[in-house]
């Protein structure tokens, strides 16, 4: 039986069992965790999650993300982090610098100590597919039906709830429907959401590196006049990296010859951690701001990328998405109780107000970062860099980033700060 028949078997069995409190459209963490959040709040709850890809698509992502301390909070309380910390590499120290590729030294502008408490670490490192693999495994647990290789082909809303047509020809019923389906997010354009978006003219090359020496849990980010290229600690003496160029050379790089990707990685790298070897396939994508107008629409809530796409440069996109499944699920597990609509327009109006701020917040945040270190202008460089200085000196100011990065400040939902629902 192929992977399509089976999802459309599993799709028919579903809408034969009647009506869904929630259908999560896209199975990548946003999702997952959504479907996962609310279901261990609420066992009563039924929801599912459909997917368009592949069934184990997922397990052949080579890359890896950095999961801030707060987003590590709520994976504890939904019993997810155990199974994911003994693959995951804490990160125990952070530095800044700003220079070009040919200078023989790069001075350090910025340190961050990679604690907010004793210890508990800013942000861990984790291989995608590890933590798949964890909210895949605590899904079918708590019994969240998982449907791999359909995808939402429309939908039509009403006062009772929203009916799913999924591209198999089944269809299902549910009260609410979120659209986890990331930055070109198809359901969004069907919800009649627009977003105000751009290009940076750069694209992210994105993959991992075996090294010679340690590296101790150390991050570094070289901020470059194309764009900056982090190293991301992995376990053992691995690092991820996280590499923005232009667009058009990027391009050149990943399909060029491999000799010369490895001699220009070398270049950035640089030799602290002894030779380097480039383990998996180099791959790209381009990189712009994304923002949706809105955040819900009638029976509709965007979550992670499908409303907002940043710059990595922050390292912040994926926590971004996790704040949104710790509102999104407050938010509707609280009208559960009160025997609210959880669909109602009211209701996800409060899911909105309390993420749209923050998120444009953020998107503006990286937009100055991205322009104002994706340059070579003397004045500019010597502007950003007293700046970073002054943060140097500042410990105040130092410890207010150290939480902004650990996904700890502002108006904090309760799984963000580990506390239940």
């Amino acid at each position: 039986m192929s992977g399509t028949s089976e999802a459309t078997k599993a799709a028919n069995e579903l809408s034969d069992t009647g009506r869904l409190d929630v259908l999560v459209a896209g199975a990548g963490y946003v999702g997952l965790a959504s479907a996962v959040a609310l279901k261990h709040a609420r066992p009563g709850l039924r929801v599912a999650v459909v997917d368009a890809a592949p069934a184990d698509v997922w397990r052949k992502d080579s890359r890896a993300s950095a999961i801030a301390a707060a987003a590590s909070r709520m994976l504890e309380q939904l019993d997810i982090w155990r199974r994911v910390e003994p693959h995951a590499q804490a990160i125990t120290e952070m530095i800044i610098t700003d220079s070009r590729t040919g200078d023989p030294v790069r001075p350090v502008f910025l340190t961050f100590d990679g604690e907010i408490a004793p210890g508990e670490p800013f942000a861990h490192m984790i291989a995608n597919r590890d933590l798949n693999r964890a909210l895949r495994d605590r899904a079918a647990e708590l019994g969240v039906d998982i449907i791999q290789g359909v995808g939402v082909q429309g939908f039509d809303t009403d006062g009772g709830g929203v009916t799913v047509q999924l591209a198999d020809g089944a269809s299902l019923r549910a009260r609410l429907l979120v659209a986890a389906d990331g930055v070109r997010s198809k359901l969004r354009d069907m919800a009649g959401i627009k977003t105000v978006r751009w290009d940076y003219g750069q694209s992210g090359i994105v993959c991992t590196v075996a090294h010679e020496r340690p590296h101790n849990g150390r991050a570094v980010e070289h901020f470059f006049p194309a764009g900056p290229f982090a190293i991301l600690p992995l376990k053992g003496n691995r690092s991820s990296l996280v590499w923005a160029e232009r667009t058009e050379e990027a391009e050149r790089l990943i399909n060029g010859d491999e000799m010369i990707f490895e001699a220009e990685l070398e270049r950035r790298f640089g030799l602290e951690l002894g030779e380097i070897r480039v383990e998996d396939k180099p791959r790209a994508w381009p990189l712009g701001l994304t923002l949706s107008r809105s955040f819900v629409a009638a029976r509709v809530a965007l979550a992670g990328d499908a409303a907002h796409g940043i710059h990595p440069i922050a390292g912040q996109g994926l926590n971004l998405g996790l704040k949104d499944v710790a509102a999104l699920a407050e938010v509707i597990v609280e009208a559960d109780r009160l025997g609210q609509d959880i669909g109602a327009l009211d209701v996800l109006e409060r899911y909105q107000q309390w993420r749209r701020f923050d998120t444009v917040q953020m998107g503006v945040t990286t937009d100055i970062l991205t322009r104002l270190f994706s340059n070579d202008a003397a004045p500019v460089r010597a502007a950003r860099d007293f700046g970073l200085g002054l943060v140097e000196r500042l410990p105040r100011l130092k410890n207010f980033f150290i939480r902004q990065a650990a996904g700890l400040a502002g108006p904090t939902p309760r799984l963000l700060k580990g506390e239940p629902l």
